[in-house]
C-alpha cells in the first residue's frame, strides 16, 4: 500500500502541528510542502481556543527511505510514451526531442496549433522536447515551446494566460488520448527565465531571513511558482518554508529554524 502524499495535523501551536504531521508521514522537513490551514486561538479564560490546523504534502517520499537509483544509460531515442502528471518541470535542463513516431507530442503540437489559431495568432512555430523531471520518479514532461514575435498576450499577467493556456492544451489531449497529459507550454522561455528569478529569489530572501532572525513574506504566487521555492530550499537546515493564504492570495513564507 502507498505512503500517503499528504496528511492534516493539529496541535496547540503550528509548530507542534507540524511535528504531529511530519510523525504521521515519517518524514523530515526538506520532505515536505507546510501549508497553515488554520491558526491556534487560546479563547477567553480557556474557553472556546483552537488547535492550530496544517497540511504536509510529500514533495517526494521521505529522504531517509529513498534508495539510490540504480545508473541505466540513456536511450538514443524516446519511444511511444503518454506520461503521467507530473509537476511543473526545471525548464533549464537538457532537452531530448520527440521520436518521430511520439504520438503525444504529434496530438499535443496539433491541439496547440489549432488553440492559437483559434486566438487569431499568427506567425509563431512550436518547439517540441522533452526535459528531465524534477523528481527522478516522475516521467520526463513534454514541453512545447511557442516562440514568434510580440507574444506578451500569450502570457498574460503574471501569466495567467500561459497558464490557462496550458490547461486547455493538457485537457484536450488528455481526452485525445486516453491518457492524462504531463505537457508543458512555454511562451519564448518565460518560465525558464522566470524559474531562475524565483530560484535566485528565494536564495536571497533565504539568507536574510536568517541574518535578520524573522520570517520573510513572499508575494503571492501560483502553485508550481510556490512549488520552486519549496524545492530550492528544501534541503537547506537553517530555513524551512510554508505556504499561507487561500485561493489566488497564497504565498510562501520562509522561516529560519531558531524561530521554530
Amino acid at each position: 500500500m502507498s505512503e500517503p502524499r499528504f496528511v492534516e495535523a493539529v496541535g496547540p501551536d503550528v509548530d507542534t502541528a507540524i511535528q504531529n504531521g511530519l510523525k504521521k508521514l515519517d518524514a523530515d522537513m526538506k520532505d515536505v510542502i507546510v501549508e497553515v490551514l488554520e491558526e491556534s486561538t487560546k479563547g477567553f479564560f480557556g474557553i472556546g481556543g483552537r488547535q492550530a490546523k496544517v497540511r504536509l504534502t510529500l514533495l517526494a517520499p521521505p529522504s531517509r527511505k529513498q534508495k539510490p537509483p540504480t545508473p541505466a544509460p540513456k536511450p538514443a531515442a524516446r519511444k511511444k510514451a503518454r506520461p503521467a502528471p507530473a509537476p511543473e518541470a526545471e525548464l533549464e535542463l537538457a532537452a531530448t526531442p520527440p521520436a518521430p513516431d511520439d504520438e503525444l507530442a504529434r496530438v499535443a503540437e496539433d491541439t496547440l496549433r489549432e488553440l492559437l489559431a483559434r486566438m487569431g495568432i499568427e506567425d509563431t512555430r512550436i518547439e517540441a522536447y522533452y526535459v528531465e523531471a524534477a523528481d527522478q520518479k516522475e516521467t520526463s514532461p513534454l514541453v512545447l515551446q511557442v516562440l514568434g514575435r510580440d507574444l506578451g498576450t500569450l502570457i498574460g499577467r503574471r501569466g495567467d494566460t500561459l497558464s490557462a493556456l496550458q490547461y486547455i492544451t493538457r485537457l484536450i489531449v488528455s481526452r485525445e488520448l486516453q491518457s492524462r497529459a504531463n505537457i508543458v507550454v512555454d511562451v519564448e522561455h518565460y518560465k525558464a527565465r522566470r524559474e531562475k528569478r524565483l530560484r535566485s529569489l528565494a536564495l536571497r530572501m533565504a539568507k536574510q531571513a536568517v541574518q535578520r532572525g524573522r520570517t520573510v513574506t513572499l508575494e503571492p504566487m501560483p502553485a508550481y511558482e510556490r512549488r520552486i521555492i519549496h524545492l530550492t530550499l528544501r534541503d537547506r537546515t537553517d530555513v524551512y518554508t510554508q505556504s499561507v493564504g487561500e485561493g489566488s492570495s497564497r504565498k510562501v513564507t520562509i522561516v529560519p529554524v531558531q524561530n521554530r
